[in-house]
């Protein structure tokens, strides 16, 4: 691309690559810059141990946490970003979500606007990324204005028993909501989707879908290896330039408008670290909101064991249920969503405990394998911080009683339907996969860091377009709500700065 891009979007993940492919028809000159490469095929790729054990893929990158103790988050700098390792789940927030929530921890803020303001882009969101579901099942799952435009995923003969138990149980089973084409990635591999990385274009990421959309438009150009260090403004507080390191060698760029992406922590670091004599706490920080409510979900993974009975699934991540979701806990609290993990291997198993492999490789061999996702609920001491170059990441968890007592009703369920031994183990520090809420967006400039289209308060062409504008996390995973926000903020760019 010769000359000044109209728009320069940093980041190629779920915001970046949607707005991205939203942004292309314009015609205005676009350039996307990318931290990392794209993924190449290799035999990494489908190695459990190259991807759970070694941790081939994850970046040679240390974070500090509040203590000061350093470690290696799970965070991904590739083209199409953590979404190229996501279980392709495309789940709504539920409704009530988007209001006022007590739960055991305390209360989830209402958002600035409405679900039915929200559902529209929710529905643009499922039908790019071709996401499989049904809205008959769940009786949480809240109002459509369409219906899915492909079929849910097909159970596996062990997970179709498996929803039989738990409809026997005394639960309401439901299709999980994916974007993966399924006859693809199993043509490509025999193993699950869920935290591998995919070179078929079979799951349906922000690269297969996203950047692919936008690169089809020769006004789309796309940068790899390209780390954004600062911004820089002018006299009229506008994002004047781009500073990032590619190939060693410090570049500068100008653009129209600055699009933000580069997810939840990364976005606000960058952020804070353009901090200058006019915005002496960093950019788009008038608030002090910049880096504030850091919030990843409480999650734990559960087995379900019977020692006679195999579980012959390859991909099993097909079923969900949310009869705690809105209830269930002390006082009838909310609880959270409960859905299947990809199929977990005696390798994998064998990796993430200290189990030698024959113990790991029987268990895995019968075991129906579960993930409880709880709400955090936002607190502005967890945060995201910079110090001495290095990303801090002082993660406040909130509400987890209710993570404790969504696992405890999990494993009645779970032996209610037959399986006499559950085992469960919480999901650690290290993996912000769902992070969200470091700037948030509100009408109010003292108390959010972007208005609802996601612009920056302080900042009339900067706009910040990833996780990190959730006021709540809920308990769902976030990639269709990302993928929905950036749609709709990318309609709002068309029509307000680009008509």
């Amino acid at each position: 691309m010769s000359g000044k891009p109209d728009i320069v979007i940093i980041g190629s993940g779920m915001g970046g690559g949607t707005v991205a492919a939203a942004l292309a028809p314009s015609g205005c000159a676009i350039m996307i810059l990318e931290r990392g490469d794209h993924i190449r095929e290799c035999p990494q790729c489908t190695d459990a141990k190259a991807v759970f054990g070694t941790g081939y893929f994850r970046p040679d990158e240390q974070w500090l946490d509040a203590r000061g103790t350093r470690f290696n988050p799970g965070n991904y700098y590739y083209v199409g970003g953590n979404s190229k390792f996501y279980g392709g789940v495309m789940l709504r927030l539920r409704a009530e979500d988007f209001g006022t929530i007590n739960h055991l921890g305390g209360t989830s803020p209402a958002w600035p606007i409405s679900y039915e303001e929200f559902e529209p882009w929710y529905q643009a969101a499922e039908q790019m990324y071709k996401v499989c579901g049904s809205i008959a099942d769940d009786p949480t799952e809240p109002l459509h204005s369409g219906t899915y435009l492909h079929d849910p995923i097909a159970d596996e003969p062990d997970i179709g028993a498996m929803r039989t138990k738990l409809s026997r149980a005394g639960v309401t089973p439901a299709p999980l909501p994916l974007a993966v084409d399924i006859k693809g990635w199993l043509r490509h591999a025999q193993i699950p989707w869920d935290a591998f990385p995919d070179t078929s274009g079979s799951k349906h990421d922000a690269e297969s879908i996203g950047v692919a959309r936008a690169l089809e438009h020769d006004n789309v150009a796309l940068v790899t290896g390209a780390k954004v260090m600062r911004l820089q403004t002018d006299d009229n507080d506008r994002i004047s330039e781009i500073e990032y390191v590619k190939d060693g060698q410090v570049h500068s760029i100008k653009a129209h408008i600055v699009v933000l992406a580069a997810g939840a922590v990364n976005s606000a670091v960058i952020l804070l670290s353009s901090a200058n004599e006019a915005h002496p706490r960093g950019l788009a920080n008038r608030s002090d909101q910049v880096g504030r409510n850091f919030m990843n979900h409480n999650t734990s993974a559960l087995l379900a064991l019977h020692p006679l009975r195999r579980n012959r699934a390859v991909y099993q991540k097909t079923l969900q249920f949310n009869d705690f979701y809105l209830r269930g806990g002390t006082d009838d609290k909310p609880l959270g969503n409960v859905q299947l993990l990809g199929k977990i291997s005696g390798t994998i198993l064998a990796s993430q405990t200290n189990l030698p492999s024959a113990l790991a490789n029987w268990l895995a061999a019968r075991s129906v394998d579960w993930y409880t996702v709880s709400e955090d609920l936002p607190n502005a001491n967890s945060r995201v911080s910079v110090r001495d170059n290095r990303v801090v990441l002082n993660w406040q968890r909130t509400n987890w009683q209710a993570q404790k007592e969504l696992v405890d009703k999990t494993k009645k369920v779970l032996r209610k339907a037959g399986f006499p031994v559950v085992l469960a183990k919480e999901f650690d520090r290290r993996t912000p996969s769902h992070q969200c809420g470091t700037m948030r967006f509100g009408n109010d400039p003292d108390t959010s860091v972007l208005d609802i289209y996601c612009r920056s308060h302080d900042h009339a062409n900067l706009f910040v377009i990833d996780a990190c504008f959730m006021p709540s996390s809920a308990a769902v995973n976030p990639a269709l709500t990302i993928a929905a926000q950036a749609l709709r903020s990318a309609d709002h760019i068309l029509r307000s700065e680009l008509s």
